[in-house]
């Protein structure tokens, strides 16, 4: 196992009723950006327990934010931010609206020039100061209420980017599984994928002896197969809605990627996929794994043979057998869900590869766990998945 530094302050307000406890957590004399998507927490009466929860409050909202936010719409709520004073913020729906808070938070108190610089040159830009924020989850799938990431889409220039900070970490987080019973199928199928990818990403590498991470993770995994399929069979299974929200939690806050390498490589080469033709971020990860995983057997293979052992009985055969096997029982989970895994279900054509290879070999990019998959490497998978 590597060494590790690991941190988490967010506080988890878990379970049914919670949003009612947000009074006790926003600063009273704060003045507050609520931020949220199309309008579906109105519909969902979301929107109205948290106004009643912060009655008397100086409360400002922001409403709009794309399921894959916008650069463009976030920079809007900069200048409202700045116009109205704002000094708190609170995210209240998925992983879009967490990750468009979060880089309004930083934006906001950005005073280096283009706030896009953020995203565009992460990890040399280091984020200094940010509003601090809050968060109601109402759709558990991105793990962004537990952490500091986020991802942002630049529609003019059709590129999507990821940065993270600790200072965008939200102070606390409200959990309520209730909040999933009004969620659409796709929605459901979407958080349950890209929980797992999450997984993947911190799991499906190299063996550095961790047994209790790879452990963690396989039960994070085995939950969301167990747990997925009754949530989305019925809505209003309170105990398979709140296992499936906190598996999704558990997977990207940082505690299965402690001491182990990480590959993210897929998210990599999905955001492309997004940025180009604007496929739900769970569905581009859905049709990049398998690819991934076929190509790059070599590097993966004492975990893929492990993951389909553990997880889905795979024990008869040769090692690339068993690769096969367990490719196989991924997509099937995958399709199982109402999550397709080929480019031409999305209408993806040839040439958006053509695109995408030749960002990556003008960036001269090295990605994966090894940072040895290159543009030719991505070439073969996306070329896979035709």
């Amino acid at each position: 196992m590597y060494n590790f530094e690991y941190k988490n302050p967010v506080k988890i307000l878990f379970g049914k009723d919670t949003i009612s406890k947000l009074g006790g957590e926003v600063p009273r004399e704060a003045n507050i950006l609520m931020t949220y998507g199309g309008g579906s927490i109105k519909r969902t009466g979301v929107y109205d327990q948290v106004k009643a929860a912060l009655a008397g409050y100086n409360l400002i909202e922001f409403g709009g934010i794309e399921a894959n936010p916008h650069y463009e719409t976030c920079m809007k709520a900069v200048e409202v931010v700045k116009e109205n004073k704002i000094d708190f913020l609170l995210a209240v729906g998925g992983g879009s609206v967490l990750d468009a808070t979060k880089f309004i938070a930083s934006a906001a108190l950005y005073e280096n020039g283009d706030p896009w610089d953020i995203l565009a040159l992460a990890g040399k830009v280091v984020v200094k100061k940010a509003l601090p924020l809050g968060a109601v989850l109402t759709l558990p799938a991105t793990g962004s209420e537990m952490n500091g990431n986020a991802v942002i889409t630049r529609v003019e220039t059709q590129e999507k980017k990821a940065f993270g900070s600790p200072l965008v970490m939200p102070q606390f987080s409200v959990l309520d599984p209730q909040c999933v019973f009004t969620l659409p199928d796709r929605q459901v199928a979407n958080g349950i994928v890209d929980a797992f990818v999450h997984v993947f990403e911190q799991y499906l590498t190299y063996d550095v002896n961790s047994p209790l991470q790879d452990r963690m993770a396989e039960s994070i995994l085995t939950t969301l197969i167990e747990e997925g399929p009754k949530v989305l069979a019925n809505r209003t299974d309170y105990e398979a809605a709140a296992n499936f929200m906190w598996s999704a939690t558990m997977a990207l806050n940082g505690i299965i990627a402690v001491g182990v390498p990480q590959d993210w490589s897929t998210h990599q080469i999905g955001h492309e996929l997004t940025a180009f033709h604007g496929i739900d971020h769970a569905r581009t990860l859905a049709i990049v794994l398998p690819g991934l995983m076929k190509i790059k057997r070599s590097n993966k293979k004492e975990k893929i043979v492990q993951y389909g052992e553990r997880i889905w009985g795979v024990k008869e055969g040769n090692i690339d057998e068993r690769i096969d096997a367990s490719i196989a029982k991924t997509v099937e989970f995958f399709e199982s869900v109402g999550i397709a895994c080929r480019l031409p279900d999305y209408d993806v054509p040839k040439d958006t590869i053509d695109k995408i290879v030749q960002r990556f070999k003008e960036s001269n990019a090295a990605i994966g766990e090894k940072r040895d998959m290159d543009y030719q490497e991505i070439e073969e998978i996306l070329m896979d998945r035709l």
